[in-house]
């Protein structure tokens, strides 16, 4: 509010005569003003992207080569919501499928104390017709599906989330621990129980820009040569309705299980190796 000056020019007194009497009216003319919407009982949004690189959890999902991924959520304004994504993925990582990953997914999120939002749910991996094989050419009926539990808490630009494998993690157990991996595994049991913690945090540079920062650790239950950390730091900025992002990614994981060769098990790529992730995003 405008605070006026000491001296008032004469000719402005009917200006403020106006004012005062418009001043008097508005309240009775915003008790006739219809009442705000009320918040629409669900909302359903979409998104599409393209990729230099599909990593999971630091981990690249189709080879170190480009990902076309898209999804659909559905939430309820209890905080009820459902979901559906979907990413191209490597044949040389989930074989003899259409390689294709589909993550289906539903949850709960509302709000425990002012300004902190928990995130309950569960999340399924599929992989279509994907089978691991026991020897080159040599296909089973074993699956990488996998189903996670999980819990996220967020405030601000601070999230956390933990994840718990309610099934064989990505199909490990026993019976596949021979041939699951690029180098065989000791048969230690199943690998329900695996965790996975990721933690991240986006700060706003401001003119639409964002900094994030991410850092993942992989605990895998019975096999513990699997288990790695990850980190993320990543540039994102809108521009032109598009989401734009550049991101350095990098693993420690072990490079002795964490590869992938051609369909004749040669040309072999570590997968969760350092490198520069460009994607470029839509929202809609």
């Amino acid at each position: 509010m405008k605070t006026l000056p000491s001296k008032i020019p004469s000719r402005a007194l009917p200006a403020l005569a106006a004012s005062a009497l418009l001043s008097l009216v508005q309240p009775a003319l915003a008790q006739d003003a219809p009442a705000s919407q009320p918040a629409p009982e669900y909302t359903l949004t979409g998104n599409l992207s393209l990729n230099s690189d599909y990593r999971f959890r630091g981990i690249s999902q189709t080879w170190r080569l480009p990902a076309v991924q898209g999804g659909l959520d559905y939430s309820h304004r209890s905080g009820f919501y459902l979901g559906s994504w979907a990413s191209n993925v490597s044949g040389n990582s989930y074989i003899n499928g259409a390689g294709l990953e589909v993550d289906l997914y539903g949850g709960w999120r509302f709000s425990p104390a002012a300004d902190w939002t928990l995130d309950l749910g569960v999340l399924a991996y599929l992989y279509p017709g994907a089978r691991m094989n026991s020897a080159p050419g040599v296909a089973t009926d074993r699956r990488y599906d996998n189903v996670e539990l999980y819990a996220g808490l967020s405030r601000g630009g601070f999230s956390a989330k933990l994840s718990y494998a309610a099934t064989d993690y990505f199909g490990l157990n026993a019976t596949t621990a021979g041939y699951a991996f690029f180098s065989a595994l000791p048969e230690r049991g199943g690998s329900r129980g695996s965790l996975y913690l990721d933690l991240n945090y986006n700060l706003d540079l401001g003119h639409g820009v964002t900094l994030g920062a991410h850092l993942g650790h992989l605990k895998v239950r019975h096999y513990g040569e699997l288990s790695y950390t990850d980190a993320k730091l990543s540039l994102s900025r809108e521009m032109l309705g598009l989401n734009w992002s550049a991101a350095l990614v990098g693993t420690n994981a072990d490079k002795a299980f964490y590869q992938a060769g051609n369909a004749a098990g040669q040309d072999a790529k570590r997968l969760g190796r350092s490198g520069v992730v460009l994607s470029v995003a839509k929202t809609f």
